[in-house]
């Protein structure tokens, strides 16, 4: 059954892809466009704002009659940003690219994360958002340096295009799959209802912190490893946090559905806090790369084991959950690059900034030890309160 999933993981994949790999083409896009690289730099922030804003809002209407269509429709939307970001002719269109891509991929992720869970038995819900997960980090961890390399070898247009390759091929999966993709339930009254909830709250707030410590450090890897005189091991710790995060979201389906999320919910920001902690006080190449290794399987891990706290008890609500989730990681994300800029413009040493990232890494950690103690007393609480939790929402 697991294996009906891998048309989403495709579609995850060129997610993962497109959501990172401008950082590396930046000056050349700049130069190409005929702007500078902090005009090209806001394309990032147009795709994480409409990224935020469009999953949680669109979503649910999308899928009123045919999960399918709105996948397909989604990931058209994704594709058709990106190419007219392939061929756009100043930064105007790039910008409103960026837009269009960013809406089509937060409706994307929310859809798809949300079908995987319902094509598998309940044993196998963890697995299946994990998977999607993990196509998401390998897009990153595979099409960041590859896009590099296209972008050196030809131009950051053909970067693009590779982008705009793999998403074409994963409406072809898609297509192919259709009938094997269940209906999902067309939410009750607006997605922002499910906020009402404490606990969804408390999670989505965790994944903020998670976003602007994990992924918004990331940016800053390499300028930490030159400040602690490094600067020969980035490319080897770049790899590191990109071996570790695939490796975390493949493997962490299997506990999760084994054991369910409460341990991972408090063991994953403390690995965190742990890493950081290494960065921070340590320059031994070897330190640091069983660090960012660690780093990124617990930054990538965290993320199904997030999204299974939550709609665990709550399936048919997954997707506006998840879709609130994933909003608030990726802006957490430009919050923390943001932070981290803002940080080294006053003063601050780059080898300084894992102990920055230390205080939203154990805020988390707070957070998801709150949502490990309910999970601990709903399970206590079950069969009575389920209809409760469910009113609650």
């Amino acid at each position: 059954m697991i294996r009906r999933v891998w048309p989403l993981v495709a579609a995850a994949i060129a997610l993962g892809i497109d959501a990172y790999v401008l950082a590396g083409v930046l000056p050349s896009i700049a130069d190409s466009l005929a702007t500078t690289v902090a005009a090209v730099g806001l394309g990032v922030t147009a795709f994480t704002a409409a990224y935020a804003l469009a999953g949680p809002l669109l979503s649910g209407s999308l899928i009123r009659g045919s999960t399918a269509r709105a996948l397909l429709i989604a990931l058209g939307v994704f594709n058709l940003g990106n190419l007219v970001t392939v061929v756009s002719p100043g930064t105007e269109v790039f910008l409103a690219s960026r837009v269009i891509a960013g809406a089509g991929a937060g409706v994307l992720t929310a859809v798809a994360t949300a079908a995987a869970a319902a094509m598998v038995a309940d044993h196998e819900r963890g697995r299946a958002m994990a998977m999607v997960t993990f196509g998401l980090s390998t897009g990153t961890v595979a099409g960041v340096p590859v896009g590099m390399l296209i972008g050196d070898r030809l131009s950051w247009r053909w970067t693009m295009a590779l982008v705009v390759a793999v998403g074409l091929l994963s409406m072809v999966a898609l297509a192919v799959k259709a009938r094997t993709i269940p209906s999902l339930p067309a939410s009750r009254g607006p997605a922002f209802a499910v906020l009402r909830s404490a606990r969804t709250l408390v999670g989505v707030a965790a994944a903020f912190l998670l976003g602007v410590a994990s992924l918004g450090l990331y940016t800053y890897l390499l300028p930490m490893a030159e400040a602690r005189g490094l600067q020969d091991w980035g490319f080897a710790l770049v790899w590191a946090w990109g071996i570790g995060g695939v490796a975390g979201s493949a493997l962490v389906g299997r506990p999760l559905d084994a054991f369910g999320p409460r341990t991972l919910l408090i063991v994953l920001p403390a690995v965190l806090l742990g890493g950081f902690a290494v960065f921070w006080f340590s320059a031994a190449p070897a330190a640091w790369l069983v660090a960012a290794a660690l780093w990124g399987a617990a930054g990538w891990a965290s993320v199904p084991t997030l999204q299974q706290a939550l709609t665990g008890a709550r399936p048919e609500r997954a997707m506006p959950i998840v879709a609130f989730q994933m909003a608030a990681m990726y802006l957490g994300s430009a919050a923390g690059a943001a932070a981290g800029s803002g940080l080294l413009a006053n003063g601050v040493d780059p080898g300084d900034l894992s102990a920055w990232a230390l205080i939203p890494a154990a805020l988390a950690l707070l957070l998801t030890c709150r949502l490990g103690i309910g999970t601990l007393r709903a399970h206590a609480r079950r069969p009575a309160s389920r209809l409760a939790c469910e009113a609650a929402d």
